[in-house]
């Protein structure tokens, strides 16, 4: 881990699982998509093929009209303390990525609820993600732009690739993420903030990290670890009983 960098960091955060409760992707396929989705999933987990692969024979499996999926979408919440942590982010000056495997059409769609009051936070946030579209006709159409070459692991959104595409500075980078698809992120950030599988998968490689269950957390901690940079010019979670 870098602690020599001066520049402001730049945040990174997974979408399904890690901004949302659940995971969009799987809502889905647990509603609308005949039952073999579980062992394309299980290959998935296996490392047996990519997370691109993964998706498109998944969803090619939904069989439900666009209203169905968009209401089901509409049912997804998310983690309370997201706004929190644009908050603090904004305070900062800190520049926010989302990068995601899932689909941007319905991360925008949650992400844009007049409810949720948002707006004024996402200004400036760019989402980098798999390409959702409906036909005149409501099937569903996959693009997979980040990136058209495929990366080494088949991964539907290399997001070490779109780090660095948005970091060409190379500040630190803060990676916040959940599940399996976030392993090859949390290799390259700086500081990673890890729940469930992630955090399981950075224990057993023995990446430094800093757990959390709520965004709250999340944000309250990198405001802490940036007051700490700033004192002693060193980039680095606190320790844990801090």
């Amino acid at each position: 881990m870098s602690k020599h960098r001066t520049a402001a960091p730049v945040v990174f955060l997974d979408f399904d699982g890690t901004i949302t409760r659940r995971d969009v992707t799987d809502v889905i396929l647990e509603a609308y998509a005949d039952e073999s989705w579980v062992e394309v999933e299980r290959r998935w987990r296996a490392g047996e093929t990519g997370s691109r692969e993964c998706l498109r024979a998944q969803m090619a499996l939904v069989r439900a009209t666009r209203a169905q999926v968009e209401a089901l979408v509409d049912t997804i919440e998310i983690d309370e303390g997201f706004a929190a942590l644009l908050e603090a982010c904004a305070r900062r000056r800190l520049r926010v990525n989302v990068v995601s495997d899932g689909f941007d059409h319905f991360i925008r769609r949650i992400l844009e609820r007049p409810r949720l009051g948002l707006a004024r936070l996402l200004r400036g946030v760019r989402v980098h993600a798999s390409h959702l579209e409906f036909d005149s006709r409501g099937a569903m159409r996959l693009d997979f732009p980040y990136f058209r070459r495929p990366c080494e692991h088949g991964c539907a959104t290399c997001k070490p690739a779109v780090m660095e595409l948005l970091n060409p500075e190379r500040a630190p980078a803060v990676f916040v993420g959940d599940g399996l698809s976030d392993r090859y992120a949390a290799r390259r950030a700086d500081l990673v903030f890890a729940k469930n599988s992630l955090a399981e998968y950075c224990r057993e490689r023995e990446i430094e990290h800093v757990e959390y269950e709520r965004l709250r957390e999340v944000a309250a901690r990198l405001d802490s670890i940036l007051d700490l940079r700033a004192t002693v010019g060193a980039f680095k979670p606190l320790p844990a009983t801090a």
